[in-house]
């Protein structure tokens, strides 16, 4: 069963309703919105980054007791990394009011790169895993690069 299920497909797409929307606003909306919808693009892409290593916890957790051991080592690791990332991009705009676009880049390109840990999944994650999360990362990845860049 490659076929998406309709629930995660639409969440999915769903989900990516915020990003473009802030692509949208700094594209075509007025500049004095533009920096707003920069800081909510940034905490947008941290949010979901944070959630991708959740769904990565969570597939770890439900794998057969034999195959928590050593073998899994490293999906517990990589599930705690997009939090820390995450984190590390939003700090210094907290912290010091920097600007949005060295956080957006860094957000997007993590964004990207999580499709690395989701190839790797193999088994722990359903048949139709990556038929899912390739368009999903791929395009709200982009959307916060534009969002940067734009």
């Amino acid at each position: 069963m490659r076929e998406i299920p309709s629930y995660p497909k639409w969440l999915g797409l769903a989900g990516l309703l915020p990003q473009l929307a802030c692509v949208a606003i700094v594209l075509f909306g007025p500049e004095a919105w533009h920096e707003a919808a920069r800081g909510v693009a940034a905490f947008y892409a941290a949010l979901i980054l944070s959630f991708l290593g959740g769904m990565w916890w969570g597939l770890a957790a439900g794998a057969p007791a034999a195959e928590r051991r050593s073998a899994l080592r490293w999906v517990w690791i990589a599930a705690v990394t997009p939090s820390l990332v995450a984190l590390a991009c939003l700090a210094p705009m907290a912290i010091w009011a920097i600007a949005t676009e060295p956080a957006l880049v860094m957000l997007g390109a993590a964004l990207l790169i999580s499709l690395g840990v989701d190839a790797r999944l193999g088994q722990l994650a359903p048949p139709w895993w990556m038929h899912l999360r390739v368009p999903l990362s791929v395009i709200l990845g982009s959307a916060t690069l534009a969002v940067a860049l734009a």
